[in-house]
């Protein structure tokens, strides 16, 4: 990004469409399976977990941290793969890059998506019943952002941040 902060009322700190913003989480999503996959795997290693429910609070703990780390790292870089891909990009309030704290914070905030459903499944209300909370909770969540005077989501407005749409300058040939 430039060294010059654009302005925070100007259209370039804009946020993405809501439907690739969604796109983007989804594609976020799959990209997650991943990490998880090789996290879980360093976790059976060092464990000696023998049975995927093994140590499962442990296991759930380490996963929140493993993720936490990811996105803090990320977004204190400016984005992930998937917002990469979909030209979507973290800021601060001002259009500058946001720092570690504010990311971490950005992702504990983004916790707020699943709270709900996670606190009817914890309930014993059941996994269909949780799933269709889930849908039901995070596309009012995301239909929330609407209500915002700029279209951000609201764990971006408590954390400080923002998204907005980015594209990489063109790269000057040599």
């Amino acid at each position: 990004m430039d060294s010059t902060p654009p302005d925070p009322t100007s259209s370039a700190l804009q946020a993405p469409a809501l439907s690739r913003r969604m796109a983007c989480w989804l594609y976020e999503g799959m990209l997650m399976f991943g990490l998880v996959f090789i996290a879980d795997y360093l976790f059976d290693t060092l464990s000696q977990s023998r049975h995927a429910l093994a140590h499962r609070g442990l296991r759930m703990g380490y996963l929140f941290v493993v993720f936490g780390i990811y996105f803090g790292w990320f977004w204190s870089r400016g984005q992930t793969l998937a917002q990469k891909t979909w030209h979507i990009r973290v800021v601060d309030t001002q259009g500058q890059r946001v720092s570690q704290g504010r990311a971490v914070l950005r992702y504990m905030l983004s916790w707020l998506w699943f709270l709900p459903p996670l606190a009817a499944y914890s309930l014993g209300l059941g996994l269909v019943t949780t799933l269709a909370l889930l849908v039901l909770w995070i596309a009012l969540w995301a239909l929330a952002s609407r209500l915002h005077p700029q279209q951000q989501f609201w764990h971006d407005q408590l954390a400080g941040t923002r998204l907005i749409h980015w594209r990489a300058p063109p790269r000057q040939p040599h």
